[in-house]
């Protein structure tokens, strides 16, 4: 997927047009969940990657619709790692609809009707540190309904083997194809939708 994210960007398809369709795509499935989305508290966690980003995309759409939303950046915003994730966080801090809290707080104290895990994507590696790992148990924790940007974070969605700490949700969102691993590991995916998200099929020319 990162060589195919990169065809399309080198194609003229820029990963923030993909981040775009990606946020937007999952709050629909949630539209379609949850008749009242609007009445809903809704808790998103973020990472400084790309599914961060997603996620960032997730909660300007979700507050368009009305939604109370908070989100959690674990980190700062100056490590936010990428140029679009950087773009979205930007757009967000100019929207008073939206609740924002960064740092590395490793203690949380929320009451949500829904979670959003936009923590970590599909490039881990190693254990899984502070401050995501107090945020995931925070999560796994929560009698909230849990949907998942892309993977559950702390799965590998090539194996299906999980890191030491790793995250359960209700359903997972993932984008343009279905990731070998994720089949076998419903009981963390929960139900998966796999999302177009307008990268061209040419973009797959030459991937193995």
């Amino acid at each position: 997927m990162m060589q195919i994210e990169e065809n399309g960007h080198q194609m003229g398809f820029l990963r923030k047009f993909m981040m775009e369709n990606a946020g937007a795509s999952a709050v629909k499935r949630l539209d379609q969940k949850f008749e009242n989305i609007d009445s809903k508290n809704i808790l998103i966690f973020a990472g400084l990657g790309n599914n961060g980003g997603d996620a960032f995309v997730i909660a300007r759409h979700l507050a368009g619709h009305g939604s109370k939303v908070t989100v959690v950046l674990l980190g700062f915003p100056e490590k936010i790692k990428t140029e679009e994730g950087r773009w979205n966080w930007e757009l967000l801090e100019k929207m008073n609809s939206i609740k924002l809290i960064t740092g590395e707080k490793t203690s949380f104290d929320f009451n949500a009707d829904i979670i959003i895990d936009g923590i970590l994507g599909t490039g881990i590696s190693g254990d899984i540190r502070e401050p995501y790992a107090s945020a995931m148990k925070f999560v796994n924790d929560s009698n909230a309904f849990k949907l998942a940007v892309d993977v559950p974070s702390g799965l590998d969605p090539d194996t299906g083997n999980t890191s030491n700490v790793f995250i359960s949700v209700d359903v997972t969102v993932t984008f343009h194809k279905m990731k070998i691993g994720m089949p076998k590991r419903k009981d963390l995916c929960g139900l998966i939708y796999v999302e177009k998200i307008g990268i061209p099929p040419e973009a797959e020319e030459g991937v193995l």
